[in-house]
C-alpha cells in the first residue's frame, strides 16, 4: 500500500501519464497477441521452423531500426508524432497479414510492420516512453513510476497472451480454416494498435523534450557508461533471443502437444507474475539498490528457465515456467530507471534509444539461431539462451555496482557530470 500511495496520487493528476499508460498497455496486449500465435500462424502457413525463426528474426529487425530512426530523430521530430507513427506500422502490419499468406509478401510485412514475436516490446515505443516517463515525478519516485508503467504493460501483455487462443476458438466454435481464425486475430492485432494510436493523439505537447535536448549528444562522462551498459544489454538481450515467447511457445508445442488454448492461458499467467513482479522490485531496489536488484533476481531466473527443459511432465514444466516468471522481469523496472538516473535529462532519447537499439539487434540474431538449432533438439536453445544471459548477469555486477543513480548516493559521489 505504501507504494500506490506513493504513486497513484501523482498518476491521477496527470492526465498525459494516464494516456501514456494506457497507450503502452493497448499496444502490449496487440503484442502479447502476436507473440503466442506468430511462430504457430507461420508454421500453419508452410514455413519451416528454421524460416520461422528468420521471419521472427526479421520482424524484430524491422523494431531495431525503428528504435534506431526514433534515437536519433524522435526529439527532433516530435515524441507525440513519433508514436502516432509507430502505432500506425503496427496497424499496417497485422493488416498485412490479414490480406497476404504468400511467404516472400509475409516477410516483408513483418519487417516492415515490426511484428513482435517476443511477445514483449522492448522496440521504439518504449524507448520514447522511458524518456517521458522520469519528466513526470522526482527522482526517488522514478523506479517506482516505472515500477507501476511495467506492471500496465505486463497486464497488458498476459491479456494479450489470453487473446492468443483466440484462433483456437474460432476453429472450434465457428468452424474457420486454421488460416483463418489466425487472419481474424491479426485484425484484432491492427484493431488494438489503432486504437493504441486514437490515446496517443490525447496526450499534450508537455511530452516533448525538456530544454535543448534535440541538440544534446551525449556528454563526455555519460557516454562510456551508457556505451558499456548498451554492449552489456545487448549479450543480455542475444540471449532472450532465443528465448522468445513464440519460440517457448513452439517449445511447449513440440515437447508437450499443447496449442493456443494451452498456450495462451499460461502466457497470461507469466505475464500477471512478471506485472507483480515489478512492484516487488521497485520495493527491493528501495532497500538493496537498483544494480543489485538486477543481478540477483535475474540470475536465478536463468537457472530455472534452463531446469525447464529437465521437467519430467507438462505440470512440472509449467510450475518452473511460472516461478521463473516471477523473477525475470524484476530488472527490467530497474534497468529503465538506472539508465534514466546516470544521464542527464537532455541525455535521456539518446541514452534509452542506444540501449534498446543494441537490444533490439541482439534480439533479431537470437531467434534466426535458434529457429536453425531447434531442428536438431528443441531444448537446447532454452540452454543456450539462459547461460548467456547468466554471463550478462555477472558482467554486470562487476561493471556497474559502484556506478550509483543519485537517490542511492550518499557521501560519495561516484559519478559526476
Amino acid at each position: 500500500m505504501q507504494l500506490v500511495s506513493r504513486f497513484l496520487p501523482n498518476f491521477n493528476r496527470t492526465p498525459d501519464l494516464k494516456m501514456v499508460c494506457l497507450s503502452a498497455f493497448l499496444r502490449a496486449v496487440a503484442v502479447g497477441i502476436s507473440g503466442v500465435i506468430l511462430a504457430l500462424y507461420l508454421t500453419t502457413i508452410g514455413l519451416t521452423p528454421a524460416s520461422v525463426g528468420i521471419v521472427i528474426s526479421l520482424g524484430l529487425l524491422g523494431s531495431a531500426i525503428g528504435t534506431l530512426l526514433t534515437t536519433l530523430f524522435t526529439d527532433r521530430f516530435g515524441r507525440k508524432k513519433s508514436l502516432v507513427l509507430l502505432n500506425a506500422l503496427m496497424v499496417l502490419g497485422g493488416l498485412g497479414l490479414v490480406l497476404m499468406t504468400d511467404h516472400a509478401t509475409v516477410m516483408v510485412t513483418v519487417f516492415l510492420g515490426m511484428v513482435n514475436g517476443m511477445g514483449r516490446d522492448r522496440g521504439a515505443g518504449l524507448t520514447i516512453e522511458q524518456a517521458i516517463l522520469p519528466q513526470m515525478v522526482t527522482a526517488p519516485q522514478r523506479t517506482t513510476l516505472f515500477a507501476w508503467y511495467n506492471l500496465f504493460v505486463d497486464t497488458g501483455y498476459a491479456i494479450g497472451a489470453l487473446f492468443g487462443g483466440v484462433p483456437a476458438l474460432l476453429r472450434s466454435e465457428w468452424g474457420l480454416t486454421a488460416v483463418s481464425s489466425y487472419q481474424w486475430t491479426w485484425g484484432l492485432y491492427s484493431g488494438l494498435s489503432f486504437l493504441a494510436g486514437l490515446s496517443v493523439l490525447r496526450i499534450s505537447t508537455a511530452i516533448e523534450p525538456i530544454g535543448h535536448a534535440v541538440e544534446t549528444p551525449l556528454s563526455s562522462p555519460s557516454r562510456p557508461t551508457i556505451m558499456k551498459f548498451a554492449a552489456l544489454s545487448g549479450l543480455d538481450s542475444f540471449g532472450g533471443g532465443f528465448l522468445t515467447t513464440a519460440l517457448v511457445g513452439y517449445w511447449f508445442f513440440k515437447r508437450f502437444g499443447v496449442d493456443e488454448l494451452l498456450l495462451g492461458p499460461l502466457f497470461f499467467f507469466a505475464r500477471i507474475a512478471n506485472g507483480l513482479s515489478h512492484l516487488g522490485a521497485a520495493w527491493l531496489a528501495s532497500r538493496i539498490g537498483l544494480v543489485n536488484t538486477m543481478v540477483f533476481t535475474h540470475l536465478p531466473s536463468n537457472l530455472l528457465l534452463m531446469a525447464v527443459t529437465f521437467a519430467p511432465n507438462l505440470s512440472f514444466a509449467i510450475a518452473i515456467f511460472l516461478l521463473r516468471e516471477l523473477l525475470v522481469e524484476m530488472d527490467v523496472p530497474t534497468r529503465q530507471s538506472y539508465i534514466v538516473a546516470v544521464v542527464k535529462p537532455e541525455e535521456r532519447t539518446r541514452a534509452t534509444g542506444i540501449t534498446n537499439l543494441t537490444r533490439g539487434i541482439a534480439w533479431a540474431v537470437g531467434p534466426m539461431m535458434a529457429g536453425s538449432i531447434m531442428q536438431l533438439s528443441p531444448s537446447v536453445p532454452l540452454l543456450i539462451g539462459p547461460s548467456i544471459k547468466i554471463v550478462y548477469d555477472l558482467l554486470l555486477y562487476r561493471a556497474f555496482s559502484r556506478i550509483k543513480p543519485p537517490e542511492e548516493q550518499d557521501t560519495e559521489i561516484i559519478r559526476k557530470d
